[in-house]
C-alpha cells in the first residue's frame, strides 16, 4: 500500500467514525488502566460486565488495595486468568501509591514497570489516556495490517514499527482505535465482511 493509498485508507475510516475510542468503560485514567489490564485474553464486553460493580465500590489504587487480592478476585472471577490479574493489580496499586501518589504515570518506562503492564497495555494507556500517537498491536491490528498490506510484518514489534512510520501523522492518534474496530467487526479472522468494508478496494487481499 503506497502513501496515497494509506492517506485514502485512513481518511475513509475517519469519515466513517470521526471520534473513535476504546469500547472499555472507564471514567478515569486509573479505571482505564485496570480495565486494560483485565482485557488481556478477554473481551471488552466481559471486562465491562466485571468492572461495572467493581468500580462502584473501588475505583482508586487505595480502595482496590483495601479490597485485597481475595476481595478483588470475587469481582473479576468471570474473566480469564483472574488469579494472575488480581495479583498483578494489587501489586500495581501498591506501586502507584508508593511511587506515584496513587496516580497513573504518563511515562512509558514507569507504566511498563507496573506488574502485568507490558508494551501493548502501556501503548493503550499512553494513547487513550494521554493522547500520544502510539499503536498497541493486538490480534486484530496484526491481522488487518498484514491482510490489507498496510503494514505487513511477521511479529507484533515489526508491525508496530511499520505502522508508526506509515500511518500519516494527522491520523496517528486515532489509528489504533480505527484499526481495532475494523478488525473486530469487519476484517474478521475467518470470514471478512469485504462487502461492508469502506477500504476493500485498497486491500491487497
Amino acid at each position: 500500500m503506497n502513501a496515497k493509498q494509506r492517506q485514502t485508507f485512513f481518511s475513509r475510516l475517519q469519515a466513517q467514525n470521526p471520534h473513535p475510542t476504546t469500547e472499555l468503560n472507564y471514567s478515569s485514567h486509573f479505571e482505564l488502566l485496570i480495565a486494560v489490564m483485565l482485557s488481556a485474553q478477554a473481551t471488552d464486553k466481559s471486562v465491562n460486565k466485571a468492572t461495572l460493580p467493581l468500580f462502584k465500590v473501588a475505583n482508586t489504587a487505595q480502595t482496590i488495595l483495601a479490597l485485597g487480592e481475595d476481595g478483588l478476585r470475587e469481582y473479576i472471577k468471570t474473566i480469564g486468568l483472574f488469579n494472575v490479574k488480581a495479583r498483578n493489580i494489587i501489586k500495581t496499586c501498591q506501586i502507584l501509591i508508593q511511587q506515584h501518589n496513587g496516580e497513573v504515570p504518563s511515562e512509558r518506562q514507569s507504566l511498563e514497570a507496573l506488574p502485568g503492564v507490558g508494551r501493548k497495555t502501556a501503548n493503550v494507556i499512553l494513547n487513550t489516556a494521554f493522547g500520544e500517537p502510539t499503536i498497541a498491536v493486538d490480534t486484530h491490528i496484526f491481522r488487518v495490517s498484514n491482510r490489507t498490506g498496510l503494514a505487513p510484518g511477521k511479529t507484533v514489534g515489526v508491525v508496530e514499527k511499520q505502522l508508526l512510520s506509515r500511518v500519516p501523522k494527522k491520523y496517528q492518534k486515532e489509528a489504533h482505535h480505527w484499526l481495532i474496530l475494523l478488525g473486530r467487526y469487519t476484517c474478521v479472522a475467518r470470514k471478512p465482511k469485504c462487502q461492508q468494508c469502506v477500504v476493500a478496494d485498497l486491500c491487497e487481499s
